[in-house]
Order: structure tokens, then C-alpha cells, then sequence
């Protein structure tokens, strides 16, 4: 029997005067394919319920180990966010932003799990590994 989560996951990104909204849009339906996006006062404000997508693209990447840092670094009580390259989002791509943020902004992803809990969560979307392969609890 599989779990069913029941997450929030809010996805901000800056529209700079420099850039076309419809591709930052695109960066982070690039991503988060299901999000709902909502264009703001010089931002793109979207909302999503699942990163089944997003997961899938950890591991076809094989940065699963990489994905649980950045989940486990920022993670607050039932809540947890970290940052994405947006230029890399716009090729499908996720890189994880680390330091000063990047000339153009930074994807700012914010997670909120209400059901179970955050940690499980971060299991099932980015698994622990061992020996870059993600463990299968079962065995």
C-alpha cells in the first residue's frame, strides 16, 4: 500500500525587466509540470500539491544524495525549501542554487507537508542512498 502525502509546495521566481515572463513561467513548469502559475508585480508566484515529477527528475539526474542536503539544510518543523537555478530549470535541468543568489534570481521552492510528516516526505521524494542507488526499505 503505497502513502498518500498531502504537501503545498509554493514556487516563487523574479521576473527581471530583462527577461520574458512566459519563460520563467516555463522554468518552473519545466519542473513542477502540474503547478499552477500566477503572474505577480515582477515575479511568477505558482502552486503545486505533488513533485512526483520533480523526484523523477532527481533521479534520472542522479542527485538524489545532493536533493536530501538541500531538503534537510532548510527544513523547519513541517517545512522545508532551498533554491533552483532558473536558467537550468528552463532546460528541464534542476540545479540546486547554493551561495549569492544568481544575476537573473534564484527559483525559491517552499514545501510545507501536512500529511505524514516532512521527513517521510523527503524519503519518498529523494530516497537515501547507498553507493549512489537508492535504498529500497524492504530489503
Amino acid at each position: 500500500m503505497s502513502t498518500v502525502y498531502a504537501v503545498d509546495v509554493q514556487i516563487t521566481a523574479p521576473v527581471n525587466d530583462t527577461e520574458v515572463t512566459d519563460r520563467v513561467a516555463d522554468a518552473v513548469t519545466n519542473l513542477f509540470p502540474g503547478a499552477e502559475v500566477e503572474h505577480s508585480h515582477g515575479e511568477i508566484v505558482a502552486t503545486a500539491h505533488d513533485m512526483e515529477e520533480f523526484s523523477e527528475s532527481l533521479h534520472r539526474q542522479e542527485i538524489l544524495d545532493t536533493a536530501r542536503g538541500a531538503f534537510f539544510e532548510d527544513l523547519r518543523g513541517d517545512t522545508f525549501s532551498f533554491d533552483l537555478k532558473k536558467q537550468a530549470a528552463f532546460q528541464g535541468v534542476v540545479n540546486f542554487a547554493v551561495g549569492d543568489p544568481s544575476e537573473l534570481g534564484d527559483i525559491h521552492v517552499r514545501v510545507r507537508v501536512n500529511d505524514p510528516d516532512a521527513e517521510s516526505y523527503i524519503d519518498h521524494v529523494a530516497p537515501p542512498t547507498k553507493d549512489g542507488k537508492p535504498i529500497d526499505p524492504d530489503e
